[in-house]
């Protein structure tokens, strides 16, 4: 059963302001906690969805449908918002979420190769028709281009011992499993490192992941259709987990809620000059002490919130 807990649930949905004859897209359905709750509030509106999960989609479907059937689940990349609703002949809304946490499913479900804790052919892919996954990724990639991920994407202090582990191993035969992966970092980082924070793999596997993924670059180009898609007083919701991720949520929040530079002496800013869009939330909003000590995927977590408050000008 696809039972996932979703970080930051009842903020994130105050957050929304929900109107019940809404437009409303959930860009990661996971196990549809936001869904449902989206879902509730709706009379004459409507919820879509997006996820490239069919176990996801077929346990998500079914809790949505005891609720009403004001949803579609789209089963798709995120990337595609726009295109996908256009074909709907959806071309703006009132509301966008992103839950960019791992649904729980995913990491437990030990065939999936997401985790260091259960033995598995090394995959990571979150659409299981993508051909690219991590074994292709730790048994072709370049010794340098290995250490670029694991550095960029986990600021992982041993990559280049963690590359060149890989590359020796190889060489023998291919990489094909979680555990052997485990056992080859486990190899090349020091002994007194390996014994302090935490699972010495950890990184090395969420730096896979993005990459395997393309999380970040998804993500970036999804932000900024999204907020394309926004109506007056829609808004957009997002929860990160890995500081990559906010980084690039809370710099595109400066970019479009900024002041423009005004000639001096300007008494009044002309609305075509006027900022589209304003923060809700000045500072991240993290979880609550209930919610860290009943969830301890929410200690990373951080929500975001930003609405629109003028229409762009006619292009």
């Amino acid at each position: 059963m696809f039972n996932h807990v979703s970080v930051l649930l009842n903020e994130t949905i105050d957050g929304l302001n929900i109107k019940e004859d809404g437009i409303y897209v959930d860009c990661t359905l996971g196990g549809g906690g936001h869904s449902q709750e989206i879902l509730k509030r709706l009379t004459s509106g409507h919820l879509y969805c997006f996820d490239q999960d069919q176990v996801a989609i077929e346990a998500a479907s079914q809790r949505l449908s005891q609720i009403s059937d004001h949803f579609t689940i789209i089963y798709s990349n995120f990337k595609n918002i726009k295109s996908e609703l256009a074909k709907l002949g959806v071309y703006k809304v009132d509301g966008i979420v992103f839950d960019l946490g791992v649904s729980s499913p995913q990491f437990d479900d030990g065939d999936r190769g997401f985790s260091y804790n259960y033995d598995a052919k090394l995959d990571m892919r979150m659409d299981r028709n993508q051909a690219f996954s991590a074994y292709e990724l730790v048994n072709t990639y370049e010794y340098q281009d290995i250490v670029k991920i694991l550095y960029k994407y986990a600021d992982e202090k041993f990559a280049k011992q963690i590359a060149r582990a890989i590359e020796r191993h190889r060489q023998e035969k291919p990489i094909e499993t979680t555990f052997e992966l485990v056992d080859i970092i486990k190899e090349a980082i020091p002994a007194p490192a390996r014994r302090k924070g935490g699972h010495p793999a950890k990184r090395t596997f969420q730096a896979l992941r993005i990459a395997v993924n393309d999380e970040l670059n998804v993500f970036e180009k999804a932000l900024d259709d999204a907020l394309d898609l926004l109506n007056v007083h829609g808004r957009v919701a997002v929860i990160t987990f890995h500081s990559l991720e906010d980084k690039i949520c809370k710099y595109t929040f400066q970019e479009v809620t900024k002041q423009p530079d005004l000639p001096m002496g300007m008494p009044i800013v002309p609305d075509y000059l006027k900022p589209k869009f304003q923060k809700i939330t000045r500072k991240p909003i993290v979880a609550s002490e209930e919610e860290l000590n009943e969830n301890h995927r929410s200690h990373s977590a951080k929500l975001r919130i930003i609405e629109r408050i003028y229409e762009d000008e006619e292009k």
